[in-house]
């Protein structure tokens, strides 16, 4: 199937789900394995580690994404100033990554430690910068232009893009400096019934789409605008709150999502920390990554919503994405200034304890990672 392949039409969705309903998901072999992305301007590639004792990294391979790496204008140590750069979609062992300066998405086979190209696909926008997956369901954040959203439904192992699935999120396209005026993260909320899009400081607002019975976002998205927040990335804890890193006031927040798609607040921590941009959710607890620090600040979240310090941890200058294990032992950070991944190992109380450093080659300034 051609990437330029599109499903136009009612009949063309209805052939789509069935082909998809008489595929069956492969059986998972997706092993302990982690995968960064290098972001490269010269040719885009994902490095493969291999998971060992304590935690450790060790590298398997490097695998060409067929694109060119990013750089948005006023970035030092994060490229493309986002969260969410490759998805793994650990069901269907898929890993998906964006190709900023191509703008394309590739699609990679796993098989444990080792990728397979299987598909370059357009992004429908000018600089993707985040992947989100959920289900069937693949949406694709573009950053300039505006800034745009766009949807692929996935036919076996592979990525039709949807024309009727692509929304503008009207953002000033000459906004500076552009690196924090441009969209930072799309994620799908646990359910999967709707979008998150962080617009940053280019309308310090939280986007909501509903997405429908049919799979494809709401015309319009309820905007949802936190004055000089500059929310930049998310993750959601146990009860499907959302969590934000909110890069203007260096805070972490809690927010509940309503059915009208509004967000209510919970609770606001303030890190002490700078550049608070990145954040993951495990056991419970969160952690923030502070580019300006080169650490993560913990949290332990309540199931209200209410954050308690578990302290600062770490990393390395230029601490950028962060990823954790589907088991919840280890956290694996990206430091932007050197092109490293951190191994840390997440301890009972929620502290964690380095145990390991590698270097990703050719990803000084790079961001995207995952961890099986």
């Amino acid at each position: 199937m051609k990437a330029s392949t599109r499903i136009a039409g009612t009949a063309g969705f209805a052939l789509a789900a069935t082909a998809l309903i008489a595929g069956p998901a492969s059986a998972s072999t997706t092993s302990e394995a982690v995968f960064a992305m290098s972001d490269n301007l010269s040719g885009n590639t994902v490095v493969a580690f291999d998971r060992g004792t304590n935690g450790r990294l060790s590298q398997a391979g490097i695998y060409r994404t067929g694109g060119l790496g990013g750089q948005l204008t006023g970035s030092v140590v994060d490229r493309t100033a986002s969260q969410g750069a490759l998805a793994l979609d650990r069901g269907n062992d898929l890993l998906y990554a964006v190709n900023a300066g191509s703008d394309t998405l590739t699609v990679f086979d796993v098989h444990g430690d080792r990728l397979n190209r299987r598909q370059v696909i357009a992004s429908g926008g000018a600089f993707p910068v985040s992947v989100t997956v959920h289900g069937n369901l693949v949406y694709v954040l573009n950053a300039r232009d505006g800034g745009s959203i766009q949807g692929y439904l996935r036919l076996g192992r592979t990525l039709v893009k949807v024309a009727a699935w692509h929304r503008t999120l009207g953002l000033d396209p000459a906004a500076a400096p552009e690196f924090t005026h441009t969209p930072g993260q799309i994620a799908f909320t646990p359910d999967g019934s709707r979008l998150i899009v962080t617009t940053k400081a280019g309308s310090n607002a939280i986007d909501v789409f509903a997405v429908d019975r049919l799979h494809g976002p709401s015309a319009r998205p309820v905007v949802n605008v936190e004055p000089g927040a500059v929310p930049f990335a998310v993750a959601f804890d146990a009860q499907g709150h959302l969590v934000v890193a909110e890069a203007g006031p260096n805070a972490v927040a809690t927010f509940a999502v309503k059915r009208d798609n509004t967000l209510t607040p919970l609770a606001s921590a303030a890190t002490g920390q700078a550049a608070t941009c990145w954040i993951v959710g495990v056991n419970g607890t969160v952690y923030a990554g502070n580019a300006g620090s080169g650490n993560l600040s913990g949290y332990r979240v309540a199931p209200g919503g209410t954050l308690t310090s578990l302290g600062t941890f770490a990393t390395g200058a230029g601490q950028v994405d962060v990823a954790a294990t589907a088991d919840g032992r280890y956290l694996y950070a990206q430091t932007g200034a050197a092109g490293t991944v951190v191994s840390l190992r997440v301890n009972r109380d929620g502290t964690l304890t380095k145990t390991g450093e590698v270097t990703v080659p050719g990803a000084v300034g790079g961001e995207g990672i995952v961890a099986s």
